[in-house]
């Protein structure tokens, strides 16, 4: 049996025909970005805006023809429409330009409020742990919260939260995100297999996160968390750019590698005018189970030092903990599993101080002071 290659998977779209002009897909030119790793394929699917809603099941048809060539181990097909992600026409820009809070480029998501970014300028920070636990902190101060898992490359949240299977969709534009623990979610981890490479390019990651927050029902929101990805790429630059994000959250652990390419984070939302509410230490320190003494595994106190330093908030603390690590690969996450813990009160805590400046980049009144004790 010959290997996969780009004229056999050509060959198969070539079948596949689009039922408006009566041409194929190859025909037309619409795929773009094709990619072949060790069975793996991904392209994208060129469209016309317009045209979006019902392109999905052009979509599927390609996927599906792809995926049952022999020696296809995954077909991952993603709608790119490059225009849609261009500022709006001249005409309509006057509205847009009296909200200059919310300029032309960043479309509303209906129905949210407030989209916060959690963000690490690299990997291995428990960023993600992060995200988890301070979306439930807000949804135990009584908010409506949702999720976005932005790591096309290496979705956690389905792990993370328990969660499997994949999303439905009433009129097959829009996907309903999945629920657990009260929080509604959305991640590439849903769409296909947690040991499926993902092989695609700039322009189809900046496509698949746009239609992750914009093609999916949210319903009414308070308050949506975005799990970034590590560090100032493409996907990273696409959110902060083209999302209206409110503001952002750094975290860090203590030690001077991490903080360098904090900074370039904390530097990356400044840049592109997102607020950044401040920054949250983690893995601050380690307290013995057993004896109960305090180690500063990575150092300790760096991440408040660097806030200092670069004019922003330092939220707080969190412990290098077995249990955090434990609830958290279990699915089982220690805010919701274990919320009258001490670490379920510290991120209860970073919860409150985020919710505060969110009111405040909103310009809403701040509510009753709580206390957590």
């Amino acid at each position: 049996m010959s290997a996969i290659n780009e004229q056999i998977i050509l060959n198969c779209l070539d079948k596949i025909i689009d039922e408006k002009s009566g041409k194929s897909v190859v025909a037309l030119g619409m795929i773009a970005g094709l990619v072949i790793k060790d069975g793996n394929v991904g392209f994208a699917l060129e469209i016309n805006p317009k045209d979006a809603g019902e392109m999905e099941i052009l979509r599927r048809k390609c996927e599906d023809a792809v995926f049952g060539l022999p020696g296809v181990k995954s077909a991952s097909v993603v709608l790119t429409a490059e225009q849609a992600a261009q500022p709006a026409p001249s005409r309509p820009q006057p509205k847009q330009q009296q909200q200059p809070q919310q300029p032309a480029q960043k479309p509303d998501v209906p129905g949210v409020a407030a989209i916060v970014a959690v963000a690490s300028g690299k990997g291995g920070v428990g960023k993600s742990t992060c995200a988890v636990n301070l979306a439930l902190g807000l949804a135990a101060l009584g908010l409506k919260v949702g999720m976005l898992d932005a790591d096309v490359y290496g979705p956690s949240l389905p792990r993370m939260l328990g969660l499997k299977g994949k999303p439905d969709s009433k009129d097959g534009k829009k996907l309903i995100p999945m629920e657990k623990w009260g929080l509604k979610v959305m991640s590439m981890g849903f769409l296909v297999e947690e040991d499926t490479p993902m092989i695609w390019r700039g322009p189809m990651i900046m496509s698949a996160l746009q239609q992750m927050v914009f093609d999916v029902d949210w319903g009414t929101l308070d308050v949506l968390v975005v799990d970034m990805p590590p560090g100032t790429g493409d996907a990273q630059l696409t959110l902060a750019q083209r999302v209206p994000l409110t503001g952002a959250v750094i975290v860090s652990t203590p030690q001077d590698i991490a903080l360098i390419d904090a900074r370039k984070g904390l530097n990356m939302f400044r840049k592109v005018d997102v607020p950044v509410f401040g920054i949250i230490e983690n893995m601050s320190y380690f307290l013995c189970p057993s004896c109960g003494d305090r180690s500063d595994i990575f150092g300790h106190g760096g991440a408040h030092e660097t806030a200092n330093e670069l004019g922003v908030d330092f939220l707080g603390e969190v412990p290098l903990h077995m249990d955090i690590r434990k609830t958290s690969d279990a699915g089982t996450p220690i805010t919701a599993t274990e919320p009258d813990s001490a670490h379920a009160k510290i991120y209860r805590t970073l919860a409150a101080k985020v919710q505060e400046k969110i009111e405040t980049s909103l310009g809403a009144p701040s509510g009753p002071k709580i206390v957590i004790e």
